[in-house]
């Protein structure tokens, strides 16, 4: 299938201008538990959208993918989060402090993190399906990626999904194929898929969308609508409380309630939305920017464009330093986005040289849409669920010759004298069998089994798997300092270049949370 440099355009916009348009809608509804009748804004706007975050974090997106491309992962996306993201609230603040400790994504998504199951990973996944429209399979690794920041499980299956949908809804419309598509590249058993199930099933039955949202926080209970004069405010009958932070499939869930009832209609199906609360702004900027991207720009009603505008209005964005350029209009975003697309898809996918106005993606065939094993050799498949299981203490490192997986086992707490087990994963990157030398570098006084430095065999994919792993365990002693440092040393053997992996360890219980 071909996308068209026009179509494509078209699209993006509709995605942006969606979001807005959704995120000023449900607004005023934001952290409030209860059904309300929405017909259209509630407010004036006076030809600008209200600023939210959930168009402006994915600026700062913008400016890192200009900058590394498709090399971009969630080390480079941290360290830009510390930079020029500005709040520290919920999971946005625990993700930055603990990068602030030195913990890399996942162990940062993870660690002392009561909201890692929330929502504001899932309302930042469009930059990755507008740059990898019709390629799901490439838009989730980014998703992935981006999520682990600040988040873990429900929330980054939470982006994953809406990543898989809007990605391919630049070539497939059908709410249903695009649901399925969704769910397949999370797990069926997790909450955020139950919530799309429990959705999908009450439509079947007929239940109308305000019966269906009683069913789905009753299934998934959040806690996101009671935000907001909880302590004054007596819960809704026959509605649980759920626990703090786990809001993530519940908010899922209403964006799905507010397609499948509205029946792809861009203004009911927003309200319906909107009119569910909880992260109202959120589910309702989602589905505007996933109808956005069907019904593209010229698809949506000039009664909803004219009173926001094209501006971008921004939140929580650090604008004092020069280090990043943010769009102020939508249409500048889109050209941005379109500008990037040839270099992040790569000329296998992007034809710069045929075309004759403008550019061509080639995107996946409808059935290859959805999440299935890529064969990389005789022996070994590509499964998206093997990243998913990184999370949340795999930590993973990429060099030229090897990528290497960090397996913490379990938090990146010690204690004196307790072991603590650590788990590589090599994979080899070059067509050549390497030997590999490796070397621990510890404080004084610890111990380490099987040794500080060992020899390990990598074998090439042709014939082999092309992958090693190894296990040791770390006694520490003699601790008197909050923060260990440990460095990792990888070296193939007659090759002039190495790893050099950090190891960070905090001297303490486990963080809970």
């Amino acid at each position: 299938m071909i996308l068209t440099l026009q179509e494509y355009r078209d699209k993006v916009l509709g995605c942006w201008t969606g979001k807005n348009i959704g995120g000023t809608l449900g607004a005023p509804f934001e952290c409030k538990r209860g059904v309300f009748e929405i017909d259209f804004y509630t407010q004036d706007p006076g030809g600008e959208p209200l600023p939210n975050d959930d168009l402006d974090l994915q600026l700062v997106w913008l400016n890192v993918v200009e900058k590394y491309g498709r090399f971009t992962n969630a080390e480079i996306l941290g360290e830009y989060w510390h930079s020029y993201i500005v709040p520290n609230w919920s999971e946005y603040g625990a993700g930055k402090n603990n990068m602030r400790r030195g913990l890399l994504p996942p162990l940062s998504g993870y660690v002392n993190n009561n909201n890692r199951d929330s929502c504001g990973a899932f309302i930042r996944s469009e930059i990755w399906a507008c740059l990898s429209p019709g390629h799901p399979e490439i838009a989730v690794k980014y998703a992935y990626e981006d999520a682990i920041v600040d988040h873990s499980h429900e929330g980054v299956y939470a982006e994953v999904f809406f990543a898989a949908i809007q990605s391919s809804a630049f070539v497939e419309t059908d709410t249903y194929r695009l649901i399925d598509i969704g769910l397949s590249y999370i797990p069926e058993d997790c909450g955020v898929a139950r919530a799309v199930k429990c959705v999908l099933e009450c439509r079947e039955k007929g239940l109308d969308w305000k019966a269906a949202r009683k069913k789905l926080l009753n299934e998934v209970p959040g806690s996101f609508g009671m935000l907001t004069g909880y302590e004054t405010r007596e819960p809704e009958p026959d509605v649980p409380v759920g626990r703090m932070g786990y809001d993530a499939p519940s908010n899922v869930g209403i964006t799905i309630i507010g397609w499948v009832y509205g029946e792809n209609d861009f203004g009911k199906s927003l309200c319906i939305a909107a009119g569910c609360g909880e992260d109202s702004d959120c589910t309702a900027a989602t589905l505007g920017a996933i109808l956005g991207i069907i019904h593209g720009y010229r698809g949506i009603p000039e009664k909803w464009l004219k009173p926001i505008g094209g501006t971008i209005k921004s939140i929580s964005v650090n604008l004092g330093d020069a280090g990043i350029k943010i769009p102020g209009t939508v249409d500048e975003l889109t050209e941005r986005v379109i500008r990037l697309t040839p270099l992040f898809l790569g000329s296998e996918l992007c034809d710069t040289v045929n075309a004759v106005n403008g550019y061509t993606i080639k995107t996946s065939e409808p059935h290859l849409l959805y999440n299935h094993p890529v064969r990389i050799n005789s022996y070994a498949d590509y499964r998206f669920e093997d990243i998913l299981m990184l999370q949340p203490f795999k930590v993973k490192h990429r060099f030229i010759l090897f990528d290497v997986v960090v397996d913490y086992c379990d938090e990146p707490f010690i204690q004196e004298s307790v072991p603590k087990k650590f788990r590589l994963h090599i994979e080899n990157k070059m067509r050549i069998q390497q030997w590999l030398e490796i070397k621990w570098y510890l404080p004084d006084g610890w111990q380490i089994t099987p040794s500080k430095e060992i020899c390990l065999s990598l074998e090439q994919y042709h014939g082999n798997i092309g992958k090693a792993e190894t296990e040791f365990e770390i006694i520490p002693a003699g601790l008197d300092r909050a923060r260990y440092d440990l460095v990792v040393e990888i070296r193939s053997v007659g090759r002039h270049s190495k790893g050099l992996i950090p190891v960070v360890l905090l001297n303490g219980l486990k963080g809970g949370g």
